[in-house]
């Protein structure tokens, strides 16, 4: 019986076999691995010597390795298994790359750190990106009918992945409510806390280095939990929302702004392997685990019951921010700023051109999910 043979699987190199299940019956994947979106055939070796295929691995590939995470079959997941020191070392480089490139990114773009919501076909100036970044926060709590009554505004906010601060300072002004945020990288917590101070915050927001996986709140706790483009670095997309939904009061309202790629359709069962391509050599340059698709998201939050479940494709919208980011990054100003910041940071300068390959053949797609938490 196939449910009686997973055992916790091991690491392979790129294009070997697997072995699976100490003291188990041997499992051999097989099949073309590519980087983090590694899908491989499972075959199970039975007494005869035949093979049986039961289903797929999936897995989070860091540097030359891929950590075999899960296994699914027949429609359905049989068992996940999180590699711990895969999402370790995911994470350090995570932290590292925030830690090198905040500070030429808060120099030339200020202290918002996601994409900026633009007109479809608009023709922007740096100032107009910087305008842009706030209209992104105030279109995603306007699609999350966020209130601004004073009777039923949020009072309680988490900023999960909050990078410098920008969007916590914000909402913490414009609801006069606390927000604490969390980071994994403590150059961005340090500089976060900063720049409250100085802008007359402190009693408002207070920032940490934490993981969102394992958020360091009580059950509960927010009004509004607040994702600005955290999501694509979140190696266990089900253990992200189910911490999400955790922290949320009852009625609550979540946001989640973050890169996906498009949709399956009926038809399909994964993504092209030129698709898989182009998506893997954008995660090697910024440290992302396997990408999902919206409706991926949407399922989960279904999963869980949260209530008044929306999502949009906001590709159109920020269409002109990679290019003015790539515009910048040409300036002398951008060029001296990473030579001095180090080779993550330029790593993941040389991959911009892949965004907008990837936003322009529809693979990419920059989307906005939201729902409420029951009262009860």
């Amino acid at each position: 019986m196939v449910s009686s043979c997973i055992g916790v699987s091991s690491t392979c190199s790129f294009g070997t076999s697997l072995q699976w299940g100490p003291g188990l019956h041997t499992f051999i994947s097989r099949g073309h691995i590519i980087g983090r979106n590694a899908s491989v055939q499972v075959l199970n070796r039975t007494h005869n010597n035949s093979r049986k295929d039961i289903g797929i691995g999936i897995g989070i590939g860091i540097g030359k390795r891929v950590y075999f995470t899960a296994v699914s079959g027949g429609g359905r997941r049989m068992q996940t298994v999180v590699n711990a020191a895969a999402v370790e070392t995911l994470q350090k480089g995570i932290a590292e790359f925030y830690d090198e490139s905040s500070g030429i990114w808060e120099n030339i773009w200020g202290d918002h750190m996601h994409h900026g919501f633009y007109e479809p076909d608009s023709s922007v100036s740096l100032s107009d990106h910087r305008s842009a970044q706030i209209r992104m926060i105030e279109e995603a709590l306007r699609f999350a009918s966020i209130s601004d009554d004073p009777m039923q505004k949020p009072r309680q906010i988490v900023d999960v992945g909050c990078g410098i601060g920008g969007s916590s300072r914000y909402l913490a002004r414009k609801y006069e409510a606390r927000c604490q945020g969390i980071t994994l990288s403590p150059v961005q917590a340090q500089r976060a806390q900063a720049l409250a101070a100085s802008q007359g915050l402190d009693d408002k927001v207070s920032f940490q280095v934490a993981d969102a996986l394992n958020q360091p709140f009580e059950d509960g706790q927010f009004n509004l939990v607040w994702s600005m483009e955290s999501g694509e670095h979140m190696p266990d997309k089900t253990k992200f929302v189910n911490e999400l939904a955790r922290v949320a009061a009852p009625g609550g309202t979540i946001i989640i702004v973050t890169w996906c790629h498009r949709d399956l359709s009926p038809s399909e069962e994964s993504l092209s392997p030129e698709e898989k391509e182009l998506l893997n050599k954008i995660c090697d340059a910024f440290f992302l685990p396997a990408w999902c698709s919206t409706a991926d998201y949407v399922k989960l939050l279904e999963s869980l019951s949260l209530q008044d479940i929306k999502a949009a494709d906001w590709s159109e919208n920020v269409a002109p921010f990679w290019p003015a980011v790539i515009k910048s990054a040409l300036t002398w100003k951008g060029i001296t700023s990473l030579l001095r910041s180090g080779w993550k940071t330029i790593k993941g300068a040389l991959a911009m051109p892949l965004m907008i390959e990837g936003y322009n053949k529809g693979l990419i797609k920059f989307a906005i999910i939201t729902c409420r938490k029951p009262v009860s």
